[in-house]
């Protein structure tokens, strides 16, 4: 058996013990970050998803009332779990007489030059 002061039975130095909690809080502030910028995309998805719904929501509106959609420009707010959006709808005429393009933007109230959904269709007269 080696005696207790030889190679065998050191520990690790000081300089090894720091250089390896430097690695780790480096890594851990890595996947810290990762985190947040997840939590934050997750986020932007969410609106993204409320905005697309709070446009199909619009199209149907026009839809179900049966109308000819008068062209024109209209615009509101409309709330998605428990989150105000700002929609327009513009309606315009197209080449062909029987059909009209209709435009639903759907942005957050505070910036409505943002927008976070597109719908364009095209629907035939009634």
């Amino acid at each position: 058996m080696p005696p207790p002061n030889s190679r065998h039975c050191r520990g690790f130095t000081l300089l090894e013990v720091l250089i390896a909690l430097a690695i780790l809080a480096v890594g851990l502030a890595a996947s810290i970050r990762a985190g947040g910028t997840a939590a934050g995309q997750s986020e932007a998805l969410r609106l993204r998803q409320l905005a697309g719904w709070t446009a199909e929501n619009r199209l149907a509106d026009i839809r179900a009332s049966h109308q000819w959609p008068a062209i024109g420009r209209r615009q509101g707010e409309e709330e998605q779990a428990g989150i105000r959006l700002h929609w327009a709808s513009q309606v315009e005429a197209t080449a062909h007489p029987l059909f009209r393009r209709v435009e639903i933007t759907v942005a957050p109230p505070d910036q409505p030059d943002a927008p976070l959904s597109r719908l364009v269709v095209y629907l035939p007269a009634s």
